[in-house]
């Protein structure tokens, strides 16, 4: 939850989705997303409410304690782009988060 004034502001869920569930996980305008994939291939699409712009992209470290995620595999096995692995915690950018 990426909202500010929110009282659950900074924390996270998490969900398994598979080809055998089937199941899908919707993200509202304010919340951020992430994935971890564990098998060998994984098809990943998105649906937005808006055209795509880079500029207005932003991520946050997977690995922030104050974020705590608790993610499927070990957090020192996990293989994050390089995006991701130098995006800033959400500490840092928070003031700057477009959502209250």
């Amino acid at each position: 939850d990426l909202r500010r004034g929110s009282p659950t502001f900074g924390q996270w869920e998490g969900f398994e989705l598979t080809d055998e569930n089937m199941h899908i996980a919707y993200c509202p305008i304010g919340f951020a997303h992430g994935f971890c994939v564990v098998s060998d291939t994984a098809d990943v699409m998105y649906k937005q409410s808006g055209y795509y712009a880079d500029e207005t992209e932003r991520g946050i470290a997977y690995n922030d304690p104050d974020v705590g995620i608790k993610w499927p595999l070990p957090v020192e096995s996990l293989k994050p782009s390089h995006r991701d692995s130098t995006a800033p915690r959400l500490s840092e950018i928070a003031a700057d988060l477009p959502f209250d």
